[in-house]
C-alpha cells in the first residue's frame, strides 16, 4: 500500500539481544512485505540517543502510522520523544515472551503497558497487539491498519458531487457539511440536477453510445433502442463527463420525483452503471450513504458497494433483508439469474436493475450522524444464495447474532434507513479507521 509507514523497533541491550534482534529482523520484513513507504532503522534502537540520531536523519518523513514495537522492557521516554516529533497515530506492538522459567527474556509486554499508559495519557490515537510477527493475526492487524490509513488519506482528498436536493423530509440524507470535513476530510460539491437533465437531452449519439453498450454486455433482456435506455445513456454519459472534470469520485444524487416527471427515464441504471464502473453513488442524495460506500469499496480494495434499505427481518431464519427499487452493480447479481432489466415497481418505468444480490461473506455499514457528532455502525453477516425477494434489488443476510435483537437495536439507535453492504470483512479495518477519525464504533456480530 502507498502508506508511510515509520517503524520504531525498541529493545534494551540488558535483555536478551540474539532473540530480540531475529523478532526484529523478521518484524522489518514483515512491515516490507505490507507496504512500500517503510522508514525502518538498520537495527534495534536501544538508546534515547539512537532513537534521536535516526529520527534526525529522517526529519522530513511524515509517516502515516507509527509501529512502535517494545521489543524488549523500555521506558517511556522512548514514545515521549517520538510524540514529541510526529503526531500519526501509533500501534504499538508487544512480542510473546520466548520462554517460560527462569529469566524473563524481553519482558516486551510491559514494555507495550508502559508505552499504552504513556500514549492515553497524553490522549494519543493509538492501537495495541500482541504477538510474533509468523502470527497471521499480526499480518491481518497490520493490513488493517494501513487500509485505514489510506482510506482516511483518501478520505481528505474527496469530493461528493450532491447532484440535487434530498426529497423533502429525507433528512438522514443531509449532512452537516463542516462536521463532515471536519470529521473525515471529505468535501462537497452542489450540481444542479434539471440543468443536467437538460444538457443531456442534447449529448450526441456517438457519446452516449459507449454506455449504451456497457451495459448491455452485462444487462439481460435490456433493449438498447428504448426510449428509457437512452435517455439513461445520454444523462449518464453526460453526468459521468461532467464529474470528472471536478475530480468527484462519488455522487449523492437525487431520484425521484424528478428523473421519472423531468426526465422520464429511472434513476436506477444511472447509479447501477456508476458503481460498475468504481464511482459510487447513492440514491435520494444519501451523503452519510455514499460516504460510507466509498469507505466499504476502498477497504475491500476496488469491490462494489450496495446500498439499499432494511425491509424484512424472518425470525425463524435469523435473517434480515436489505432491498432497494432498482439500483445496483451488475455484478454483485446473483450467477444463477445474473442482471436482468426491469421496470420500476412503482413508477413503472425503466430501465431499472432486477436481481437477488450474490452469496457470500460481506460486511454491513452506515456513517451514522447523530446530534452529538458522528459514529459507525458495524456488521458481519452471510449474504444467503437465496432467490429475489422482491422487485428491484435484495438480498438475505444471516447476521451473527439474533436478527430480531439486532433490527430492534438498530431502530433504538436511530440508524439511518440506508445501510452499505460489500461481499468482503472489513471489520477490522472499519474499526481501525474510526479510530483513526476518532467516531464512535456501534459493532454487532
Amino acid at each position: 500500500m502507498d502508506v508511510k509507514v515509520a517503524y520504531f523497533p525498541i529493545g534494551r541491550t540488558t535483555f536478551e539481544m540474539e532473540t530480540a534482534n531475529r523478532v526484529f529482523r523478521e518484524s522489518k520484513e514483515l512491515l516490507e512485505s505490507l507496504c512500500r513507504g517503510l522508514t525502518a532503522p538498520e537495527s534495534i534502537l536501544a538508546s534515547t540517543a539512537e532513537l534521536d540520531e535516526f529520527m534526525a536523519r529522517h526529519r522530513d518523513v511524515k509517516p502515516d502510522l507509527i509501529v512502535y514495537q517494545s521489543i524488549t522492557f523500555a521506558d517511556a521516554e522512548f514514545i515521549v520523544k517520538i510524540m514529541e516529533r510526529c503526531d500519526a497515530p501509533v500501534l504499538v506492538w508487544s512480542v510473546r515472551e520466548p520462554s517460560v522459567g527462569g529469566r524473563l527474556r524481553l519482558n516486551s509486554l510491559t514494555g507495550g503497558n508502559s508505552t499504552c499508559n504513556t500514549l492515553k495519557f497524553f490522549e494519543r490515537s493509538f492501537n495495541f497487539m500482541l504477538g510474533n510477527p509468523g502470527e497471521p493475526h499480526i499480518a491481518r492487524t497490520l493490513r488493517a491498519e494501513l487500509a485505514a490509513a489510506d482510506a482516511a488519506n483518501k478520505l481528505r482528498e474527496l469530493t461528493v458531487g450532491v447532484v440535487g436536493e434530498h426529497p423533502a423530509g429525507f433528512y438522514f440524507s443531509g449532512v452537516d457539511e463542516r462536521l463532515l470535513m471536519k470529521t473525515t476530510g471529505v468535501k462537497l460539491a452542489k450540481l444542479d440536477l434539471q440543468q443536467l437533465f437538460e444538457e443531456s437531452l442534447q449529448v450526441p449519439e456517438a457519446e452516449y453510445a459507449p454506455m449504451i453498450e456497457a451495459a448491455a454486455a452485462k444487462v439481460a433482456g435490456l433493449s438498447r433502442d428504448d426510449e428509457t435506455t437512452v435517455k439513461f445513456a445520454k444523462f449518464s454519459s453526460h453526468l459521468k463527463k461532467r464529474l470528472a472534470e471536478r475530480g468527484i469520485k462519488a455522487a449523492a444524487m437525487r431520484c425521484w420525483p424528478d428523473f421519472f416527471v423531468e426526465l422520464g427515464a429511472a434513476p436506477c441504471s444511472t447509479l447501477s452503471q456508476f458503481i460498475e464502473d468504481g464511482l459510487v453513488a447513492s440514491c435520494e442524495a444519501d451523503v452519510g450513504g455514499v460516504v460510507t460506500m466509498y469507505v466499504l469499496q476502498e477497504l475491500s480494495g476496488g469491490l462494489p458497494p450496495y446500498l439499499g434499505d432494511l425491509v424484512h427481518v424472518d425470525e425463524e431464519m435469523n435473517t434480515v433483508s436489505f432491498w432497494h427499487c432498482g439500483a445496483g452493480a451488475y455484478s454483485l447479481a446473483n450467477p444463477s439469474t445474473g442482471a436482468q432489466a426491469g421496470v420500476h415497481p412503482n413508477r413503472k418505468m425503466g430501465f431499472t436493475l432486477e436481481f437477488g444480490l450474490k452469496p457470500g461473506r460481506v460486511t454491513i455499514a452506515r456513517l451514522s450522524q447523530t446530534s452529538k457528532g458522528y459514529r459507525m455502525l458495524i456488521m458481519r453477516g452471510e449474504m444467503l444464495d437465496s432467490p429475489q425477494q422482491f422487485a428491484g434489488t435484495s438480498g438475505e443476510v444471516r447476521l451473527g447474532g439474533n436478527a430480531r435483537e439486532i433490527v430492534h437495536n438498530l431502530m433504538l439507535e436511530g440508524f439511518e434507513p440506508h445501510y452499505a453492504i460489500v461481499h468482503a470483512d472489513v471489520v477490522e479495518e472499519l474499526k481501525a479507521l474510526s479510530k483513526r477519525l476518532g467516531i464512535e464504533t456501534v459493532i454487532y456480530p
